[in-house]
């Protein structure tokens, strides 16, 4: 099963580059693992919210295979423990899946046509954080949730 992270947005900035490269590269020890920054579309800045939500949505789908098992993260989704999202990377892994994408959307959220693709809604925090911070909070996670699966020292409970 292979991982990808796909994020609506700029390219990792400066301050969570490395933490962010960092993670994944660990992440490789058990899958492969590769990020997809999807770009906002042309003049996002004038767009009203539900024009842009939908024109993001158009290239998420574009981006996603019609098998690919969809992790949207969105805050009003269902909170995880460290072991609860192993079991969910092992249950997919188990379901033979090829492809996992955890998705980051756009400032403001998704259309609800990807909220319908999806096949899990995870919310990291109640919080609202700064797309970047859930970029580096995502890898280190899913890094976590990779070692609790081959019960190493990584996790401590």
């Amino acid at each position: 099963m292979k991982i990808l992270f796909y994020s609506v947005g700029k390219a990792h900035e400066a301050y969570v580059k490395q933490g962010v490269e960092d993670f994944t590269d660990r992440i490789t020890r058990y899958f492969p693992v590769s990020w997809q920054i999807i770009a906002p579309p042309k003049n996002a800045g004038v767009m009203q919210e539900a024009e842009l939500k939908k024109q993001e949505a158009a290239l998420i789908l574009q981006a996603l295979q019609p098998d690919d098992q969809l992790i949207l993260l969105d805050e009003r989704g269902k909170q995880l423990s460290s072991p609860e999202l192993a079991k969910l990377i092992q249950q997919k892994a188990n379901e033979s899946s090829k492809r996992l994408v955890f998705l980051i959307g756009g400032a403001f959220g998704v259309d609800d046509s990807i909220t319908k693709r999806a096949n899990f809604v995870w919310s990291l925090s109640k919080l609202v954080l700064p797309h970047m911070l859930v970029r580096l909070v995502l890898a280190e996670q899913v890094y976590r949730a990779c070692t609790i699966l081959r019960n190493e020292k990584y996790h401590h409970v």
